[in-house]
């Protein structure tokens, strides 16, 4: 019987790749996505059976001309203001959703914060500090993933912030 290599056996999203190499303690929580869902994120709270407060959207922005991440709660939005802040910007919008899937490597609804192809400054919630464990995308529609936050933070090498709105 041939051995499977590190390789195959963490095979998986960039994202389940880089948490195994990393050596971080983390949870897949799989579900079937559902097209018609009006929110990725709430739709992954309720499949999860997880209180909308501990799943966190990826977002790409765009501050003075540099794609940024923010990672907030899916019960809230991204106060871009507050974005351009934390980073030292002056303006921030959203980015235009083709060149924030080509920039990450992953499809609107499924980015996460994670394996990004090109790796971009990345601002987490403050509000991710007050739980014991976070849900984040897993880098495909219907795939989470459960960590801590500060190991989330470290291997993004985030800023924690108060980005989001409730």
């Amino acid at each position: 019987m041939a051995k499977k290599s590190k390789k195959q056996q963490s095979a998986g999203t960039p994202a389940t790749v880089a948490l195994t190499a990393a050596g971080v303690d983390f949870t897949v929580h799989a579900y079937d996505h559902d097209p018609s869902h009006p929110s990725y994120g709430e739709e992954a709270a309720e499949a999860m059976g997880v209180s909308p407060d501990r799943v966190f959207k990826t977002l790409v922005a765009d501050v003075d001309g540099s794609l940024v991440v923010g990672v907030v709660p899916v019960a809230g939005s991204l106060d871009l203001k507050a974005l351009a802040a934390a980073v030292g910007g002056k303006r921030a919008t959203m980015a235009d959703p083709a060149l924030a899937e080509r920039t990450t490597g992953y499809v609107r609804g499924g980015i996460s914060p994670l394996g990004q192809r090109k790796k971009l400054p990345t601002v987490i919630d403050g509000s991710a500090e007050s739980h014991p464990t976070i849900c984040v995308s897993a880098g495909r529609r219907g795939l989470e993933v459960e960590l801590a936050p500060g190991d989330l933070a470290k291997l993004t090498d985030a800023l924690l912030a108060p980005i989001g709105r409730g």
